[in-house]
């Protein structure tokens, strides 16, 4: 891993995009008409305007610069021409709220791989970025080849203790006192002598441990669903009709990322992400994970997690 000294950014695709994305969003940041309602996408979730704005800048984008590449986005699904080869999966804009309210805690994700048979998984990750919109910072990941990162250097934190952990996790369209439930044991150690926090998006928490900014990021509502009866009608509840978990579209870039730095990063169980299929949407593509700036650290908290749940368990029974 490395950072690098100038904002010149390197010739890679991912990067260029990304930026590109960044530069027809940034006048929207904070504006209100942003904020109006525009239906749903793929994914599931609501689309606002700043979401089509990005959504229509990605496919002019991809039509100028890579017209032969197919593309993955949270409110198109894929995009291919029959002779694809290659594969951008896509969130133009992670952290759509707060971008709305203006706020610094939204990406754009990108990441490439191979289409080869139509179901590309995790491993075959080639390239993945996360551009931050505000601050235009970045982080460009080349698999197998390390990480770039700019203008902050890259500085996983060393700490193993849960008590002064800084971390993040996900509320959002998700059920809160089943998610504070799993999550309590590790929410009340780290209260005094650490932080938690809920930033509105899976890039951004996640590339603030590469940052040492966190220590970790936890998102585990997939298994949640997995593990607990009845919990599934409980996120369709919140997410009117919908299940609102991570998706590939979510975690491609920044697992990229984390891999190409050192950090750990794995599903709810504690297990490899690498075979998880990239192109699609719903409970069946949607991915929990537990990142951690070092396996000490890591391990724990896959072990609390595993107490969480139990206890969620035992009280749905």
């Amino acid at each position: 891993m490395s950072s690098t000294a100038g904002a010149e950014p390197p010739d890679r695709l991912v990067l260029a995009l990304a930026l590109a994305i960044r530069e027809r969003i940034l006048p929207e940041l904070g504006s209100l008409a942003g904020r109006a309602q525009d239906g749903s996408g793929a994914g599931g979730d609501l689309t606002f305007a700043i979401d089509a704005i990005a959504e229509t800048a990605l496919a002019e984008l991809i039509a100028e610069r890579a017209p032969r590449l197919a593309f993955y986005s949270e409110d198109r699904g894929l995009v291919a021409q029959p002779d694809a080869t290659d594969v951008l999966i896509v969130d133009p804009i992670d952290g759509t709220r707060p971008a709305m309210a203006g706020l610094e805690s939204a990406c754009v994700a990108v990441a490439l791989a191979p289409l080869g048979d139509g179901e590309p998984t995790m491993a075959e990750l080639e390239e993945g970025c996360v551009v931050e919109i505000k601050s235009g910072g970045w982080f460009l990941a080349t698999r197998d080849r390390g990480l770039l990162a700019w203008p902050r250097p890259v500085r996983l934190s060393a700490n193993a203790d849960v008590t002064r952990m800084f971390w993040g996790y996900g509320f959002r369209g998700r059920p809160v006192r089943a998610v504070a439930e799993v999550l309590a044991e590790l929410i009340d150690a780290s209260s005094v002598g650490g932080g938690t926090f809920e930033l509105g998006s899976q890039a951004f928490a996640m590339t603030r441990v590469l940052t040492g900014q966190f220590d970790a990021v936890i998102e585990v509502g997939s298994r949640m669903i997995d593990e607990v009866p009845g919990i599934r009608a409980e996120f369709e509840r919140v997410g009117r009709g919908e299940v609102l978990n991570n998706s590939p579209y979510d975690l491609a870039a920044p697992w990229l990322c984390l891999r190409e730095a050192g950090a750990v990063v794995t599903d709810g169980w504690g297990k490899p992400l690498d075979g998880r299929r990239l192109l699609g949407s719903g409970h069946g593509f949607q991915m929990s994970s537990i990142s951690a700036a070092n396996r000490e650290l890591h391990e724990q908290l896959v072990r609390a997690v595993d107490d969480g749940l139990e206890r969620l368990r035992k009280l749905s029974r």
